[in-house]
């Protein structure tokens, strides 16, 4: 059985991405009945909220669906706490140290991945004790990697220093994608662009609009002196972009950010002011469809693949 089917007790080795503003209750319920592992997206949710939709994700499926917490904001504890209470049984952790809440949730049950973007970060991952590890190519949408690794070169350098379940992320929106990344060694695949743009995504519809129209080079990584993300271009991305080519400091970019710029974006569908944050593999999203039809494209895509090229190979 795939190591990543048997740690989580899914049916396809493919994780939705916690993406904050696109993933409530509702996406991550439509991924895991659908088979998959459905996360919810702790990073845009007050303590609260998030518990309320723990509990309505709990009353849409009966299927295993797990939270992911950047660890940089400050209510951290009190969503770990909601997390306990509520039996959640697979935690997602990113943007921070693995070792301070591991040990803990690991206590009370629950399984533990943590999101990586170098091999750095990987064994510290490793070292804390976590169950998976996730392999972050600077593809991915949101933020992301210092060091610009690609996911095709940062899955086998993760492979090659843990034999932990191996998940690879970034860039990835087919079954040849999800093909590829296991050839290389991972075990499966967190992916959240595709999701993004789903009907049961929380993002407001001139986003998902804005995804499907995309094409190759509508992202650009930006705010490397802060915290590298990568964005849609729109008139925001341009404000930001003008200003670090003039030689703007952390502080001016930090005020040109304020606050909320990222919720204006992607929730509320201020597709100009807003934050646009998504993959490069928007420019291959075509059509906004729903969970069930996501997924079922990506297994048979994937079997496909692999029937084709169970035929390849180079003679010696």
């Amino acid at each position: 059985m795939n190591t990543i089917c048997k740690l989580f007790n899914i049916k396809y080795p493919i994780v939705q991405g916690g993406m904050i503003w696109c993933s409530g209750w509702k996406l991550a319920a439509a991924v895991s009945n659908a088979g998959g592992l459905g996360l919810i997206g702790a990073g845009s949710m007050h303590p609260d909220v998030l518990e309320e939709h723990i509990q309505k994700c709990k009353r849409a499926t009966q299927k295993p669906f797990g939270v992911n917490i950047p660890l940089l904001y400050p209510q951290t504890d009190e969503l770990i706490e909601i997390i306990v209470r509520e039996k959640v049984p697979i935690v997602f952790t990113s943007a921070g140290n693995p070792k301070k809440y591991t040990g803990f949730l690991k206590e009370h049950g629950i399984k533990v991945a943590h999101v990586v973007a170098n091999k750095k970060f990987a064994i510290k991952a490793v070292e804390a004790g976590v169950d998976s590890v996730v392999a972050e190519g600077f593809e991915a949408g949101g933020h992301n990697g210092f060091e610009e690794t690609t996911t095709m070169v940062l899955i086998p350098m993760i492979r090659e220093i843990t034999n932990l379940p191996l998940l690879a992320a970034g860039g990835i929106a087919s079954g040849k994608a999800i093909y590829a990344s296991m050839a290389l060694g991972a075990d499966g695949v967190q992916m959240g662009s595709v999701f993004a743009a789903s009907e049961e995504s929380s993002a407001h519809p001139a986003f998902k609009n804005e995804i499907v129209h995309a094409d190759d080079g509508d992202t650009f990584l930006t705010l490397k002196s802060i915290v590298p993300v990568r964005l849609l271009k729109n008139s925001f991305f341009n404000q930001i972009a003008e200003a670090e080519k003039n030689g703007a400091d952390k502080e001016l970019l930090a005020a040109l950010l304020g606050k909320g710029r990222a919720k204006k974006g992607m929730f509320e569908g201020d597709t100009e002011e807003g934050e646009l944050e998504i993959g490069q593999v928007a420019g291959l999203i075509k059509k906004i469809k729903p969970v069930h039809e996501i997924m079922k494209e990506l297994i048979v895509d994937f079997n496909t693949t692999a029937k084709r090229q169970s035929s390849l190979r180079i003679d010696i």
